[in-house]
C-alpha cells in the first residue's frame, strides 16, 4: 500500500469508526509501529486533519474542531503515480510559460502536491531535472498581454488589441471578442471574432502591441463553426475550404511516417510495396510544403487540389540556386 492511500486509509477508519486504536491501525495496514507514527504525523501536520489521540478511548479521533463538520483531505483521490504525472504537467506547462505567467499561478498547487508527495523542493527539483524539454524557435509573449487576453477569455469580455501584421508590415486597431488560446510550435495564438472584418481571426500573441480590455460583453461563436473555420487548414493556417494533397512515402521513410499525425482528418495506407500514403487537408501551401521537404527524395506528390505542388517546386530550384551560387567565386 502507498503512502497516499494508507493515509487515506487511516483517515477513513476514523471517520467511520468514530476512533480507532494504534494496534487496530497496525493491523489494517500491515506496517511498521515507526512507519504509522510517521503517517499520522503528515495527517496532522502536513495535510492538516485534526485527528487527536484519546486516551480515555485508547484510540484516534477527530478533534474538537471536527464537530461533525465534513472534513475532507484535498488531492488524496491522487496516487502517487499521478501526483508525478502532475509534476510532468507543471513541467509541461513551465516550458510551454508565456513569461512566467502560467507557472506564477500554478505554484499553489505545485506546493500542494510537494505535501501530499511528502517530498522537499529540492528533491522535486532533482526530479524534473531528469526530464527535458526541448523547444525551439520560442516567440516569448509579454505577461502583461497573455494575463489580459487570458482574463478576458475566461470573463468573455472584448479586448482591443493594437496588432502588427507581420506579413503586410501593418500596424492596425481592432475590437475582438476571444474564443480560444491556441498553442502551436512553441507560439501562443488567439481565435477571436475580429469585430473589425467581421469574421474569425488568427492572432499571433507576440504580434500583439496593446490589449486592453472593453466593457462588452465577447460575441460567442458555437464551437462546431469555430472549429470548422479554424482547424481545416494545415498548421497554424485557418480557413473554412481546405485543398487536398496526396504524399507517396519510400518504404524507408514510411517507417515513422506512418507514426506521425499531420492533420486530424487526414487519410492514411499502406501500399502494396511497402510505401505509405498520406492525404492531408491545407488552406495556405507554405507551412506543409516546409514539412514536405523535410523528407526530400523519400516523398512524391502524387496528386493535389490546390498549390502546395508548385510551392515545393518553387523552394526546391531556389535552394538549389542559393546552393549554386554560394560555390561561384567572387
Amino acid at each position: 500500500m502507498t503512502k497516499t492511500a494508507r493515509v487515506y486509509k487511516i483517515e477513513m477508519l476514523i471517520r467511520n469508526r468514530g476512533h480507532v486504536s494504534f494496534q487496530a491501525l497496525l493491523e489494517t495496514l500491515e506496517v511498521s509501529p515507526a512507519t504509522l507514527k510517521r503517517d499520522l504525523d503528515y495527517l496532522k501536520d502536513q495535510l492538516g486533519a485534526p485527528i487527536v489521540y484519546d486516551r480515555f478511548l485508547n484510540g484516534y479521533k477527530f478533534g474538537g474542531e471536527y464537530r461533525g463538520q465534513k472534513h475532507q483531505l484535498p488531492g488524496l483521490w491522487f496516487s502517487e503515480q499521478e501526483l508525478f504525472s502532475l509534476l510532468m504537467a507543471h513541467q509541461l506547462l513551465t516550458e510551454l510559460d508565456a513569461d512566467g505567467v502560467i507557472s506564477r499561478h500554478l505554484q499553489p498547487l505545485l506546493a500542494r502536491i510537494h505535501q501530499m508527495l511528502g517530498t522537499s523542493e529540492a528533491e522535486t527539483k532533482a526530479l524534473l531535472k531528469r526530464v527535458k524539454i526541448i523547444g525551439a524557435a520560442k516567440r516569448p509573449v509579454p505577461s502583461q498581454c497573455f494575463e489580459r487576453v487570458g482574463d478576458a477569455l475566461l470573463k468573455r469580455r472584448r479586448l482591443h488589441l493594437r496588432y502588427l501584421t507581420r506579413g503586410r508590415g501593418e500596424v492596425s486597431e481592432r475590437d475582438v471578442s476571444p474564443q480560444r488560446l491556441v498553442h502551436y510550435r512553441n507560439t501562443w495564438y488567439l481565435d477571436a471574432w475580429c469585430h473589425t472584418r467581421e469574421k474569425l481571426l488568427r492572432f499571433a500573441l507576440d504580434a500583439v502591441e496593446r490589449a486592453e480590455a472593453l466593457d462588452g460583453r465577447a460575441k460567442d461563436v458555437p464551437l462546431k463553426q469555430l472549429e470548422s473555420e479554424m482547424d481545416g487548414g494545415y498548421g497554424i493556417y485557418a480557413g473554412a475550404v481546405p485543398s487536398w494533397v496526396t504524399l507517396a512515402f519510400s518504404p524507408q521513410a514510411a517507417q515513422w511516417v506512418s507514426r506521425e499525425q499531420w492533420h486530424p482528418d487526414q487519410q492514411a495506407r499502406w501500399l502494396d510495396d511497402g510505401s505509405f500514403q498520406l492525404a492531408v487537408p491545407y488552406t495556405d501551401p507554405n507551412e506543409l510544403a516546409m514539412d514536405i521537404l523535410r523528407h526530400a527524395d523519400q516523398v512524391s506528390i502524387t496528386a493535389d487540389t490546390g498549390t502546395v505542388s508548385a510551392t515545393v517546386r518553387l523552394r526546391t530550384q531556389q535552394a538549389w540556386e542559393l546552393h549554386c551560387a554560394d560555390r561561384v567565386e567572387r
